[in-house]
């Protein structure tokens, strides 16, 4: 007797279906004065978007938590603020992007381009090639920051073993 296939062994469009629905994308008000915009697109191998993809973002020092869905474009867009830093390690959010081809989700970091003090003494960026860190670091761009994440490829995202 074969049994049915249920979510957990099969690859499907899981996220878009349930996951996706729900999004808590503002982790401080947008007005606050310590309101950061980061947006920024999930790209898959071949550089597409992934249209059905899920980023959330963690802070443990911040107690804070979000979580946005993509947008067809491949978009997706948080308002934060930026974490205390833990001891010895530079402000920074925990990543997981959860998309279709994924058994497991992904862990990333984000971290702050204007502290590039305490991003050199980081523990974990101290580890990586200058263009590895790149991948980790979100950029000025206009009145916010971009954080981009390449799943696979060219400028490759740093992934962490969870």
């Amino acid at each position: 007797m074969t049994l049915p296939r249920t979510p957990s062994q099969t690859v499907g469009p899981f996220y878009a279906i349930g996951l996706c629905r729900r999004t808590d994308n503002e982790l401080v008000a947008p007005d606050d004065e310590s309101a950061v915009h980061v947006g920024g697109m999930l790209f898959d191998g071949a550089g597409d978007p992934v249209p059905d993809g899920l980023v959330e973002l963690w802070s443990a020092p911040a107690r804070a938590w979000g979580r946005c869905s993509t947008y067809p474009d491949g978009r997706f867009a948080f308002v934060l603020a930026k974490p205390p830093a833990a001891a010895g390690e530079a402000p920074h959010y925990d990543v997981y992007v959860f998309a279709r081809g994924l058994l497991r989700h992904q862990l990333a970091r984000l971290y702050f381009a204007d502290e590039p003090e305490a991003n050199a003494a980081d523990p974990v960026l101290s580890t990586l090639t200058p263009d590895e860190r790149a991948t980790l670091v979100a950029r000025a761009d206009g009145d916010g920051l971009r954080f981009d994440i390449r799943m696979q490829g060219e400028s490759q995202t740093v992934f962490f073993a969870t």
